[in-house]
């Protein structure tokens, strides 16, 4: 039963990291990034298997962090109010070529980062030629052109 409440906060208490630090932060992955999750991994691992390094309570913690997800999937799914607490919702960061400073500050976007996006995705040169830059829930922008751009 130790093991289970272990995973059970472990679980809650990432989830709300993530939460806070926003999708961003998962969109693009530094070398920082990736030596902060080894290290988060390794701590979590001893918080949630604690001195029993059993396959038994390894296996233990593997299902009920599955079971956790499946639950907070379900209930997403199934009450949809329940769904912005749990995973953002797309965020409007550029409406008719217009930056939404506000909007960007809070999600830690650059207009470089949207200029790239543009790029990359439909060949804009400029931010006159944006409809709509979308920060979805997964972190990635999408550009949306004004038509004939």
């Amino acid at each position: 039963m130790d093991a289970i409440l272990r995973a059970t906060v472990i679980y809650l208490v990432l989830m709300v990291i993530f939460r806070v630090s926003g999708k961003r932060s998962l969109a693009e992955i530094t070398t920082f990034d990736l030596v902060l999750l080894l290290i988060i991994s390794e701590a979590t691992q001893q918080a949630m298997l604690g001195d029993d390094f059993s396959i038994t309570n390894a296996v233990l913690v593997i299902i009920t962090l599955f079971f956790l997800d499946t639950t907070l999937a379900t209930l997403t799914n199934r009450f949809p109010r329940f769904g912005p607490w749990v995973e953002d919702m797309p965020l409007v960061l550029v409406e008719d070529g217009k930056v939404l400073t506000q909007r960007m500050r809070k999600s830690r976007i650059s207009e470089s980062d949207i200029l790239e996006a543009a790029r990359e995705k439909q060949g804009l040169e400029n931010m006159e030629q944006v409809k709509y830059a979308v920060l979805e829930r997964t972190g990635s922008i999408s550009i949306i052109p004004k038509s004939g751009a």
